[in-house]
């Protein structure tokens, strides 16, 4: 029986990867046929389009476009395509799938966003609630295309949410939502810069229950007293990190909670991100004593700050999920060594403003590789310091003939791999592969 709300609707789904997928299979199982639309010519899922749906590939069919009466966005598709900007005008409803995800959950909701941590603070919330007790998922921008976690018994849900799939929700209602931190990234994607990359990200806040707010970043500001604040980020915060001696600790309310020298984390982002997976897990009640065990046990996910191997004395870290300059610079604030930080820098910008690194590059014992689209400009920062090769395998040779006893060799890009891979995990797989093989 075909599904209500829908049924009626042209309804149309923009993009064939998992989310496009998702899309469609969703609206299949609830008798409803959708169009599909990919700009690529050979979209990689197209084998998974049955013959009862219609598609077109390689652009974007204005006709389909301009007749539908819902169309449902993947993240990768600007919501500021003139297409899109006019089917607006037109009273055409676009979503993304988190917002048709939304209409439907009817468990409770922990949002989390931000340009850096948010994968590893989505991972590390789960394992808490697994440890808990609870049954839980994780989805949107990790794991689960998020209608997939429809189909499945829950007592919680996980949203991973990028900017891109924020643009286009309406009715996240989160138990909890937070903004781990908000640095310039994907200018390229939005017209208005900065201030409007800024002002999607603190939309997760909307309608919800419990805003977890980082007073560090001075990004949002507690107005809306009918809504309850949990704060972290300084030490006037709720929750906050505090070095005493050279040892690390993790407060709540001045109260000692995780000695991070008796964990398995390593570097200070990681700290942060385990002091937001510690708040998000008390305002959710989880028992503490889990909280404490899911923490000291856990690791760095893979491409994010991965130590790699160290050989001669030599370490070799993969940190290939720094897709932004403000993530390569958390990640050279990690390293405290004597010798000489070697950092594998480059790829796609997107616009992004890399003399912020020019200061700090120029007081560190350092030599920059720079590769990719953007890595001869990127170069020019720090010309004394800085090199360009052309791809990661040059850089990399060149490494291993020059490395010392004592160095770090950091691969920490700040920039999108889509120039010459085909995602950051590949980026970072080959990374792994060549450090092994050419060291």
């Amino acid at each position: 029986m075909p599904y209500k709300k829908y049924s009626k609707k042209k309804i149309l789904i923009l993009g064939l990867g998992l989310t496009g997928i998702s899309c469609m299979r969703f609206f299949l199982k609830r008798g409803i046929i959708p169009k599909i639309i990919d700009e690529s010519k050979k979209p990689y899922y197209l084998n998974k389009i049955p013959k009862v749906v219609q598609y077109k590939v390689g652009y974007l069919e204005k006709t389909w476009i301009l007749e539908s009466d819902l169309i449902i966005i993947s993240p990768g598709i600007s919501s500021f395509k003139p297409i899109l900007i006019q089917a607006r005008t037109l009273g055409i409803e676009i979503i993304s799938d988190i917002e048709l995800f939304c209409r439907e959950a009817k468990s409770p909701i922990i949002s989390i966003t931000g340009t850096n941590g948010k994968s590893t603070v989505a991972t590390m919330v789960k394992k808490i609630a697994k440890k808990s007790g609870y049954k839980v998922h994780l989805g949107g921008n990790i794991g689960f295309p998020a209608l997939e976690m429809l189909e499945k018994k829950t007592d919680l849900y996980i949203l991973e949410l990028s900017s891109f799939q924020l643009e286009n929700i309406f009715s996240l209602k989160s138990k909890i939502a937070v903004v781990l931190n908000i640095n310039e990234d994907h200018l390229d994607r939005y017209p208005k810069g900065f201030q409007q990359y800024k002002k999607i990200k603190l939309s997760i806040y909307k309608n919800s229950e419990i805003c977890l707010v980082n007073l560090k970043e001075k990004i949002f500001h507690l107005k809306n007293q009918h809504k309850k604040y949990i704060t972290f980020g300084t030490k006037d915060s709720d929750y906050y990190i505090d070095n005493i001696e050279g040892n690390v600790f993790l407060y709540c309310k001045k109260e000692k909670i995780l000695d991070i020298s008796k964990t398995s984390l390593y570097g200070y982002q990681s700290y942060e991100n385990a002091l937001v997976s510690l708040a998000i897990s008390d305002a959710m009640n989880f028992p503490r004593e889990k909280t404490k065990i899911v923490l000291s046990s856990f690791l760095n996910l893979p491409h994010r700050f991965q130590i790699i191997h160290k050989r001669n004395n030599i370490s070799w870290i993969n940190d290939s999920k720094s897709t932004n300059v403000n993530s390569t610079k958390a990640a050279l604030e990690n390293i405290n060594i004597q010798g000489t930080i070697r950092l594998l820098l480059g790829g796609d910008k997107k616009s992004a403003d890399f003399n912020v690194l020019k200061n700090y590059l120029e007081k560190l014992k350092i030599k920059v590789y720079c590769f990719g689209k953007d890595g001869a400009n990127i170069a020019k920062i720090c010309q004394k310091k800085s090199i360009y090769v052309e791809d990661l395998k040059q850089a990399i040779t060149l490494i291993s003939k020059e490395a010392i006893s004592g160095d770090v060799v950091l691969l920490s890009p700040g920039c999108s791999s889509k120039d010459q891979f085909k995602n950051f995990e590949e980026r970072g797989d080959l990374f792994i592969t060549l450090s092994k093989e050419i060291s």
